[in-house]
């Protein structure tokens, strides 16, 4: 039986994580510890609320003594680090809180594990307590890459071009600094772009889905052929947990989806996607607001913006390591995996229209 402190549980990756990890694992105690900032929302955990092995708790990394109360209360044998801010336009206009949550928000987080389960029993003369940190970052520490580039690999040279991927990078290395220094047993993933249920409607995918549902543009930066490697959430989900199982200790492996494609070809995608769901279902009553939907020309709305600052233009992963290792690979290919999210969003109108009052346009 292991016992899991996830952070960030009620964010998007997190609550997947959390789902899936309960439907694998349902004998596990699993803890999450959020701070329901405008991206965390206990919403997205009301399916395994109720179960007796999941417990929520409203708080913030950076609080170190609560991490350590709440690595000593339950036993807590494993952590896995998924609390970040993570948009990178946010770090564009505002950096400070990503300074904040990312870097001494990690740096909190290895405080305590470290004091919990390797100074508290060696103080009392015993061995360190069996243990795993686990920290999830971003293909976006590597910087950017040409159309004709490898992709990145483990062994990719960090090169973060906005606040955000500068300040993963810098938790990515102060994990590393505590395994080679302290002791402390970690292992770090770093994964490419996440799509699926409960991803916040800032973001590319489930943006363009519900400016379709309210007839509004769909703005698509500089040419939009930014490319990245979009992984199905699920996929990811099953990637820490071979990370978990089978990882080295120390060592970092690369999830990827293994689906390269342009920001403009995804969102043709999701247009098409949506045409067909409004000609093939009664979608109009639900959604009259989709007029270009309902006329089966959602494309109409696509809008080009100026770019934004320092728009890398294109990430991809190699995950041959992880293949190679842990035996991972993605099972959702984009265009399935793009369908699903539009149904899921679809069916959901419940969990994202509050979600969505809280953006501003």
């Amino acid at each position: 039986m292991s016992k899991l402190l996830v952070t960030g549980g009620a964010g998007f990756i997190g609550a997947n994580f959390v789902h899936y990890w309960m439907s694998e694992h349902p004998q596990d105690t699993l803890v999450v510890l959020d701070a329901l900032t405008y991206a965390g929302n206990k919403a997205n955990l009301d399916p395994v609320a109720d179960n007796a092995n999941f417990h929520f708790v409203h708080g913030n990394i950076c609080d170190t003594d609560l991490v350590e109360q709440l690595l000593t209360k339950h036993g807590i044998d494993t952590l896995v680090h998924f609390a970040a801010e993570s948009h990178v336009d946010r770090s564009i206009s505002g950096p400070d809180a990503f300074i904040e949550t990312n870097i001494i928000g990690t740096h909190s987080l290895l405080k305590a594990a470290k004091k919990v389960w390797i100074d508290a029993p060696k103080a009392k003369g015993q061995q360190p307590l069996p243990h795993r940190f686990h920290h999830v970052s971003t293909d976006e520490v590597y910087g950017t890459l040409s159309p004709t580039d490898p992709a990145f690999t483990e062994e990719t040279q960090y090169a973060p071009n906005s606040p955000y991927s500068a300040s993963k990078a810098a938790s990515d290395h102060l994990v590393r600094a505590y395994h080679h220094t302290y002791g402390l047993e970690v292992t770090t993933s770093n994964c490419s772009n996440n799509y699926g249920p409960y991803h916040f409607p800032e973001k590319l995918i489930p943006l363009v889905i519900t400016n379709i549902l309210a007839n509004k543009p769909l703005p698509i930066y500089g040419d939009g052929q930014q490319i990245r490697d979009w992984l199905y959430v699920t996929d990811h989900a099953r990637g820490i947990e071979l990370v978990l199982k089978k990882g080295r200790l120390g060592e970092c492996y690369n999830i990827g989806g293994i689906n390269e494609w342009a920001n403009i070809d995804i969102v043709k995608l999701i247009c098409k996607l949506m045409n067909e769901a409004f000609a093939l279902s009664s979608l109009a009553s639900r959604f009259p607001n989709a007029t270009a939907a309902i006329e089966g020309q959602s494309e109409d709305l696509i809008t080009y913006v100026e770019d934004r600052a320092g728009h890398d233009r294109r990430y991809a992963i190699d995950p041959t390591k992880s293949t190679n290792e842990l035996g991972y690979k993605p099972a959702e290919n984009l265009e399935n995996g793009i369908r699903k999210t539009v149904y899921w969003y679809l069916i959901n109108q419940h969990w994202w229209q509050p979600v969505k009052s809280v953006i501003k346009d």
